[in-house]
């Protein structure tokens, strides 16, 4: 195997505008492992299909089409520079969900589908050419940070628990498998372990798989779901009944200006969840570039803006998808960036790693084997990510808040975003902090003082300061 950068400098790459052009076996090693690892995790990936067919009526073939869509999707990251596992926007699923049903089953609900996710795509697009999406959450109340982030979070766990929700399709199954994906997850004693021996450290990084792979044996024992009943061969997605009856230049029909404008709120109350993953990846890809000093690691949120701008685009046309396209899957990030921090044996290139996970899952969607292993319990895969979406989601969205002022206001715009939708939820936002603060509106709180810790400060403070200069280090382009 050929050395394919040299010590400390990126990964080649061919220059294209604000893109870096990388390709496998050229640019950079394929690594077998994440591959493997994708090939298991697309799993997670199905669960996307049981949400579809209940928010849409899409049929499993068709759901199962939007998923290799969105699939092949992912690969664009490390193809055109940035260096990540992406994946849905998960905890603005709820909210997204809620926005659709407000319109009528059929038409009138995938032209409100299309003209959110184009309209997000193109918002995104502009953000990242202009250079801005570094600076504008900075100009967001944190009051209004904090309650949406809540609200979404507590939307995605009351999307699962509530009458007639998913939790009580297959109860038994899923408590068991949230008991064992909570203390893999979050339990310090668990960490404790991982860290003292090998077995455990493996499953650690499996994320949630080991609670999916639980739920296929556990789910026919109590009765409540078959056996998989495992066929060979390919799988057999409808694009032909997509590209006719579901998108917007078939049968469907394209949207409205004015539905185009009732989409906006719900567009800038997602795009909000949406940047807090955008701070994560720029966080864990930091973490992992300053552990190894053989690599330079670029990552350029601007550029991330450009290319989920361009799958929800690209998306919204083709194949409208309810769990979006977000910029990152932080659990498989988590995973990838760990292996590399173990040096070059383990992974040469952090691109290699997030780009062969991502084609993993993109084969495994195609394994007939594999997705009819898990289609049984495409449910419970979809609660667990949900659940875990939301813990994660409430714990950030509370420290978004700089004081108890901030997070009674954030509590209202939580309660009002999760009964009357992202619109209302934004509006109270607004009006609370008027009243509130006044002048001071986008500042906030400013009498109160340090509500956090130094570190939970300074993790918030990243945000605005998201789009520091960029790295003047050598790199070579090919």
């Amino acid at each position: 195997m050929r050395e394919y950068m040299p010590y400390g400098e990126e990964a080649p790459f061919i220059k294209a505008g604000p893109f870096k052009l990388r390709l496998p076996f050229i640019h950079y090693r394929f690594e077998i492992a994440d591959y493997i690892q994708g090939l298991l995790m697309c799993a997670v990936c199905l669960g996307a299909i049981p949400l579809l067919q209940d928010a849409l009526g899409m049929s499993f073939e068709v759901a199962l089409a939007v998923v290799v869509l969105n699939g092949f999707l992912y690969t664009w990251h490390t193809f055109l520079g940035d260096p990540v596992v992406p994946g849905w926007i998960t905890p603005a699923i709820p909210l997204l969900t809620a926005y659709c049903l407000t319109f009528p089953e059929g038409h009138a609900r995938m032209q409100a589908l299309v003209a959110f996710e184009i309209t997000l795509g193109v918002f995104s697009i502009i953000l990242g050419l202009t250079g801005v999406a570094g600076k504008i959450i900075g100009l967001i109340p944190p009051a209004i940070k904090s309650g949406i982030i809540l609200g979404a979070g507590i939307s995605a766990i009351t999307m699962i628990f509530q009458e007639g929700g998913k939790f009580g399709v297959m109860p038994y199954t899923t408590t068991l498998c949230l008991v064992v994906a909570f203390y893999l997850l979050f339990s310090n004693g668990f960490k404790r372990l991982s860290t003292k021996n090998k077995f455990w450290e493996v499953v650690a990084n499996l994320g949630i798989l080991p609670a999916v792979l639980i739920a296929v044996i556990v789910a026919p024992l109590v009765g409540e779901s078959p056996w998989p009943h495992i066929q060979w061969g390919f799988s057999n997605p409808n694009f032909a009944e997509l590209w006719t009856e579901w998108v917007p230049w078939g049968a469907v029909g394209w949207p409205s200006v004015t539905m185009f404008i009732k989409a906006i709120p719900t567009v800038i109350a997602i795009y909000i969840v949406l940047f807090g993953d955008v701070v994560q990846s720029k966080a864990l890809v930091r973490d992992a570039d300053v552990t190894r000093d053989d690599e330079l690691i670029d990552y350029n949120p601007n550029r991330a803006h450009l290319i989920f701008g361009l799958r929800n685009t690209l998306m919204g046309v083709i194949g409208p998808d309810i769990t979006m396209c977000g910029p990152l899957w932080a659990a498989m990030q988590v995973v990838v960036c760990e292996r590399y921090k173990k040096g070059t044996k383990s992974m040469q290139s952090l691109f290699g790693g997030a780009a062969s996970f991502r084609f993993g899952t993109f084969t495994g969607y195609w394994m007939l084997p594999i997705v009819t292993l898990v289609q049984p319990i495409l449910t419970v895969a979809m609660s667990l990510t949900m659940i875990v979406q939301g813990f994660v989601s409430v714990r950030i969205g509370v420290q978004q808040a700089q004081s108890f002022k901030d997070l009674g206001i954030a509590g209202v715009i939580a309660g009002v975003l999760l009964t009357s939708g992202s619109a209302a939820g934004l509006g109270v936002g607004i009006l609370c902090c008027l009243l509130s603060y006044g002048t001071d509106f986008f500042k906030g709180d400013t009498t109160f003082g340090h509500l956090w810790s130094p570190e939970v400060e300074a993790m918030t403070d990243e945000e605005n300061t998201l789009d520091e200069e960029e790295k003047k280090a050598p790199a070579k382009a090919v």
